[in-house]
C-alpha cells in the first residue's frame, strides 16, 4: 500500500480491526459500536442506517430503498441485496396519461411512491449475516430518535423547504445546524420492528397509513409482501481487478460499463492533466446515453456490459474530441456507507428518499417521509419501465465492491448523487485502481459531471447530446488553461464550487496488509470515518 502524506485538512483515516464510512458521524460511530462488541460488518451497516434513517431523513429513512452488497466469502462473488420498492396494486398509467401526464410527477403525488424496500432490506441484511441481536443493532438509532440529535448543516438547508408540509411536526423551518431534534414517531417504528418484525412495520400502523394516503394505490397484500429480494451481483474486470455491483433494475451497470471502456483507453498518468478528466467523461458518456432506452426491472445486466456491445463504444472515443453518440444533474437525495469488519466481511449499502424529503407526503403516526423512487417509471404505452402494478422502478443506486484477482476484498465505495452516481465511481474507481491513490485522494479530488441544462439530477439523460460537462472548483481542470483545454476537445463547459454537494458523498474503504484505509467524503460537511 502506497503512503503518501496527509492532504490536510482532509486525511485517510486507518484502523486495524473494522471500520464504517458514513456521511454523518453519529452513523459511523453507531456502527463502530456493534464491531467493536462482536457484531458483523452486516450488523454495523443496518445500525448505521438506522441511525442515518432518524438524523438524515432529508437524505434517506424508512420511507425509501435500500440496495447492498456483502463481500462474505475469500474468492467468492458477493451477495447483492434488491430492496428497491414495487408499484402499488393500483398502478395505472392509462389514468395518467389521460390526464395529459407524460411523465411521473416528482412530488405531491402518492403514485410516484412504490412501496418502500428499506426496513426489508435491513431485516433481510440482518437475518442473513447478523450476528448480534436486532434490538442491540437497532439500539443506536432508537435513543437518537427519542433523546435527540444535533441537526447537521444539510439537515437545517433541507428543513427550510418543509414549510406547510403536513405531518412533518419533529422540524421546523427555522431550524439551525446544531438544535436538538427528537423523532418519538421513528423511535415507536424502530421498536415496533424489534418486537414484531418486519410484519409489524409494513402491517401494522406505518402500512395502513400508506394505504389510507394511497387512496387505493396499494392493498394490504402489497405490503404483506417483502420488498427485499437476494439477486445475481453484477461484475466486470478492470484495472487487474473485479468490480461488482447490483443489477438492473440498478444503474449499476454504467459504473462497470464506464471501467471497462476506461480501462482499456490510455490514461495519462497525471489526473490534473485534462486528458483524464477528458476520456473518463467520454467512457461515462458512452457508457450511459442510452439507459433510458435499455434499463427496466427486466433488462439482463450481463448484456449490458457485454465486451462486443462495448467494444464499439471504447473504440468511438478520441483523446482529441468529442465522440458521437450511438456510432460507437443537481443533486441526488441519497446516502451510501461502507462498513468491514475484522473477518473481512464488507458491506457496501446504499439507501436514499431519492429527491430530498422524498415526494412531500410523510406518514401521519411515525412521521416518516416518503421516497419519490417513482420518478424512474416512464409512461410511453410499452416501455420495458413503464409504470405497472408490481414493477420496480429503473434506479439510481449503485453500490459497488472491489475484488482483487485472488478474490480477496480490496475496497468498498459508492456515493450519493442521482444520475451521477456511476460518473463519481469511475472517477474514484480510475484514481484508486489505475493510479494507486490512496482514499483521501480518490476521495477528496476535484470530480467532473455530466449534468442536463436544466432538470432535478434524475435526468440527465434525456438528452445525451446537449449535456453540460461540469467541474467542481477545486479541480486541476478548473483553471482557466484546463477548461479552455476541454472546450478545445469540444465539450460545453461549465463549474461550480469546490467540494460542491452535487458531485456526490462518496465513501471509500481499502483493505491492505491488515490495515483497512477510509475515507469520507468532505463534501458531506459531517461525513466520518470510524474504525478500532
Amino acid at each position: 500500500m502506497s503512503r503518501s502524506r496527509p492532504q490536510v485538512p482532509f486525511a485517510t483515516r486507518y484502523a486495524r480491526s473494522g471500520m464504517v464510512c458514513s456521511v454523518d458521524h453519529l452513523a459511523s460511530e453507531a456502527g463502530v459500536s456493534l464491531l467493536r462488541a462482536g457484531g458483523s460488518a452486516a450488523d454495523a451497516a443496518v445500525a448505521a442506517s438506522a441511525v442515518l434513517a432518524v438524523t438524515t431523513q432529508h437524505m434517506c429513512g424508512m420511507g425509501g430503498d435500500l440496495w447492498a452488497l456483502v463481500h462474505h466469502t475469500h474468492g467468492e462473488a458477493p451477495a447483492a441485496l434488491n430492496a428497491s420498492g414495487r408499484a402499488g396494486s393500483g398502478a395505472d398509467p392509462d389514468a395518467l396519461r389521460a390526464q395529459g401526464r407524460t411523465r411521473m410527477r416528482f412530488s405531491n403525488d402518492i403514485r410516484s411512491v412504490p412501496v418502500p424496500g428499506c426496513v426489508d432490506g435491513w431485516m433481510s441484511l440482518h437475518d442473513r449475516y447478523g450476528r448480534a441481536p436486532l434490538a442491540e443493532v437497532l439500539a443506536p438509532a432508537i435513543d437518537l430518535a427519542e433523546g435527540g440529535f444535533p441537526l447537521s448543516p444539510h439537515g437545517a438547508a433541507g428543513a427550510t423547504l418543509l414549510e406547510g408540509i403536513a405531518n412533518s411536526g419533529d422540524y421546523s423551518p427555522q431550524c439551525l445546524p446544531g438544535d436538538l431534534i427528537t423523532r418519538p414517531g421513528v423511535a415507536t417504528a424502530l421498536r415496533e420492528i424489534v418486537e414484531g418484525g418486519r410484519e409489524a412495520y409494513y402491517e401494522g400502523d406505518f402500512g395502513r397509513d400508506l394505504i389510507e394516503l394511497g387512496c387505493g394505490e396499494y392493498t394490504t397484500a402489497d405490503l404483506a409482501r417483502s420488498q427485499a429480494d437476494w439477486v445475481t451481483p453484477l461484475g466486470a474486470d478492470a484495472w487487474e481487478h473485479s468490480i461488482w455491483t447490483v443489477p438492473p433494475n440498478s444503474q449499476g451497470y454504467l459504473t462497470l460499463a464506464g471501467a471497462w471502456i476506461a480501462s482499456g483507453l490510455d490514461l495519462p498518468p497525471d489526473p490534473d492533466d485534462p486528458l483524464f478528466a477528458h476520456l473518463l467523461a467520454e467512457a461515462a458518456k458512452q457508457a450511459g446515453w442510452d439507459r433510458p432506452a435499455v434499463l427496466s426491472d427486466t433488462a439482463d445486466g450481463a448484456a449490458l456490459i457485454a465486451p462486443d456491445r462495448l467494444a464499439p463504444r471504447r473504440a468511438a472515443i478520441s483523446p482529441d474530441t468529442v465522440a458521437p453518440l450511438g456510432a460507437g444533474t443537481g443533486t441526488g437525495d441519497t446516502m451510501y456507507l461502507a462498513a468491514v469488519d475484522a473477518d473481512r466481511m464488507g458491506v457496501s449499502l446504499i439507501q436514499s428518499n431519492a429527491g430530498g424529503w422524498g415526494v412531500g407526503l410523510w406518514t401521519p403516526t411515525h412521521r416518516i417521509s416518503l421516497h419519490n423512487r417513482g420518478i424512474g417509471f416512464n409512461l410511453t404505452e410499452g416501455h420495458p419501465a413503464e409504470y405497472r402494478p408490481g414493477r420496480r422502478p429503473p434506479h439510481t443506486l449503485a453500490p459497488a465492491v472491489v475484488q482483487r484477482a485472488d478474490g480477496s476484498l480490496r475496497s468498498v465505495v459508492g456515493t450519493m448523487g442521482g444520475d451521477a452516481q456511476p460518473q463519481v465511481l469511475l472517477q474514484v474507481l480510475a484514481r484508486s485502481l489505475c493510479l494507486g491513490s490512496e482514499p483521501a485522494a480518490s476521495i477528496g479530488s476535484g470530480r467532473w459531471r455530466w449534468g442536463a441544462a436544466a432538470g432535478t439530477g434524475f435526468d440527465t439523460w434525456a438528452e445525451p447530446g446537449n449535456l453540460e460537462l461540469r467541474i467542481e472548483g477545486h479541480a486541476a481542470w478548473a483553471s482557466a488553461n484546463g477548461l479552455t483545454d476541454l472546450r478545445q476537445r469540444g465539450h460545453h463547459v461549465g463549474t461550480d464550487g469546490p467540494h460542491d454537494n452535487s458531485f456526490g458523498h462518496a465513501h471509500l474503504i481499502e483493505v491492505h496488509d491488515g490495515v483497512l484505509a477510509g475515507a469520507a467524503d468532505p463534501r458531506a460537511l459531517t461525513g466520518s470515518v470510524a474504525g478500532y
